[in-house]
């Protein structure tokens, strides 16, 4: 008994979306095992830090992998091909990572012995710390890409890391959300505070590293005593 047009159609349309379900969530799958691996990175060095130094850089580490709506809504803004390929070539932030550190000397300490470690490769690097957006936004973005064995072979996997300090991270996570409360349309006399603040935490990380020095340079030279 043959089986209708209409019903040889919804059928083959069922099977392609499970097909494309399952294509998507491997490909998913790919940036949150290679997350996992540069979160266990992150977590071996916080740990001797703890254990074995009398300082720890680290103060938090967020994480998170792109929802489905947030890759379609960034494909379709860039004119990407939706293919996975092309997705992988030129998506880079699917998966990422923030480390937030006390002072701006630790960003860099953490940065260098990340990508020391022979299995992860830099893909690129914006030191924004360095060279601020206009809007006085700082941070140090690196991809870095790092192997996931899988059943069917190794998978090189980019992963999106952000260095900042914690003053930095304060002015960041304010700046989102006014440009989210303005659709990014924010006011000219808002941008030029917001600015204003930028420079205000660039100050406060510039004194709070110089009392860290000082604070450790005492330490270090041993207890001073009256005569």
């Amino acid at each position: 008994m043959s089986t209708p047009l209409d019903e040889q159609q919804i059928t083959v349309s069922a099977s392609s979306l499970r097909t494309m379900r399952d294509e998507f969530q491997r490909f998913l799958m790919e940036y949150r095992f290679g997350l996992q691996e540069i979160e266990t990175k992150i977590s071996i060095l916080r740990e001797e830090f703890h254990e074995m130094h009398d300082y720890n850089p680290i103060e938090h580490v967020s994480s998170r992998v792109k929802s489905p709506d947030s890759i379609v809504e960034k494909i379709q803004r860039r004119g990407i091909d939706p293919a996975f390929d092309s997705v992988r070539a030129h998506i880079t932030d699917v998966a990422g990572i923030r480390i937030t550190c006390s002072f701006v000397n630790d960003v860099y300490r953490l940065f260098d012995l990340l990508t020391a470690q022979d299995d992860i490769t830099v893909r690129e690097v914006e030191d924004y710390i360095a060279t601020p957006k206009g809007n006085g936004y700082k941070s140090l973005h690196a991809i870095l890409e790092v192997p996931v064995y899988l059943s069917t072979g190794r998978v090189d996997v980019p992963v999106e890391v952000q260095f900042r300090t914690i003053a930095m991270d304060f002015w960041a996570s304010l700046e989102h959300k006014i440009y989210y409360k303005y659709e990014r349309q924010v006011p000219d006399h808002l941008l030029g505070q917001l600015k204003d603040a930028a420079d205000a935490a660039a100050e406060l990380d510039a004194r709070m590293t110089r009392l860290h020095q000082q604070i450790r340079g005492a330490a270090s030279a041993g207890p001073t005593h009256l005569v």
